[in-house]
């Protein structure tokens, strides 16, 4: 019985060590933490925070591992792209101005060069790191957490639209109406220069909208659905022009729509604004669910503020982190 014991642990260790996908949620985000610590550079100390909010959570993580159906595998995107994702999306002048790995600077091309960015936004969603699968069921309170255990931190509603619209431009909340009004404005004012992040019309097969929606899942539960998403980077053209990828696709993302000033992540808040759900998610070839051009604002969909306990969580929603460089 010890024998077989030891056989079935080394088995596991070999699995883990070699990339495969592990049997648990558990075991699948400490292989993740490993790849990401080594890919991204992150400290132990980092790499300590980012552990202590996963350990606070019996669901956040890449999917759930029993139910999730990955339309295309790491190594498959591999072949694809013919050299590996890292090494395929690293971009020596963005690092210059970022300061890491896979971030992209956000700017107004009218008016800025790449250069005068003072805030940049991760190439892809957490982790950030080509050829790994999304962090999905995590709460917009985690999200902001995690992004902070990194000196990063959540994105402000109008840098994640100028991200995929390809200018970050001032600030716009209609702050002093209610969260509907200034949404209805702001979409009001943006509706007739409405774009993708692939461009002026939405085009099927471009993005990581092509996978499908488990048949067991029924009101979104963790045993039934699955996070069923493509590797990061899976596809090139999925590019916004400002060189931030998957913002359509793969999963939704948490942002942060403040209320007031002093609700605006990019002003230096810690208390944060209510959550907005950005981009579209991995069924959109098929499951067009809502609008979703670049700028604009969703309806208040499972609306709390951000750091509330209770803040919404699913099997298609993540996030991605900002970082400001000046």
């Amino acid at each position: 019985m010890r024998i077989l014991t030891k056989v079935l642990v080394l088995a596991s260790a070999l699995a883990l060590s070699s990339g495969a996908e592990a049997q648990t949620l558990q075991q699948n985000n400490e292989a993740m933490f490993r790849e990401m610590q080594q890919a991204r550079g992150l400290s132990n100390g980092e790499m300590q925070k980012i552990r202590q909010i996963f350990a606070g959570s019996s669901v956040i993580g890449q999917g759930n591992p029993a139910v999730t159906r990955r339309p295309l595998t790491r190594e498959q995107l591999t072949a694809k792209l013919g050299k590996d994702p890292k090494s395929f999306y690293r971009n020596s002048q963005f690092e210059r101005i970022c300061g890491e790995k896979w971030m992209a600077p956000l700017y107004d091309p009218a008016t800025q060069s790449a250069s005068d960015a003072t805030v940049c936004a991760d190439m892809f969603e957490y982790p950030n790191v080509p050829g790994m699968y999304p962090v999905t069921w995590v709460k917009a309170s985690e999200a902001a957490q995690l992004c902070w255990a990194e000196g990063k931190r959540m994105g402000d509603a109008h840098e994640w639209e100028g991200a995929s619209h390809g200018a970050l431009t001032p600030p716009d909340y209609f702050f002093g109406r209610s969260v509907q009004a200034a949404r209805a404005a702001h979409n009001a004012k943006y509706q007739s220069s409405a774009r993708y992040s692939i461009g002026a019309q939405w085009r099927s097969g471009v993005c990581a909208t092509g996978s499908t929606k488990n048949a067991s899942c029924n009101g979104g539960s963790f045993t039934g659905c699955g996070s069923n998403t493509y590797p990061a980077g899976s596809f090139p053209a999925c590019k916004s022009p400002l060189g931030v990828y998957d913002l359509d696709g793969n999963a939704a993302e948490h942002m942060n729509l403040p209320l007031a000033p002093d609700q605006m992540a990019s002003r230096g808040s810690r208390t944060l604004g209510v959550t907005e759900m950005k981009g579209s998610w991995f069924i959109w070839d098929t499951v067009r669910a809502h609008t979703h051009w670049s700028r604009w604002r969703a309806p208040y969909w499972h609306g709390t503020r951000v750091l509330a306990g209770n803040s919404h969580h699913n099997y298609h929603l993540g996030f991605r982190c900002f970082k400001d460089v000046r």
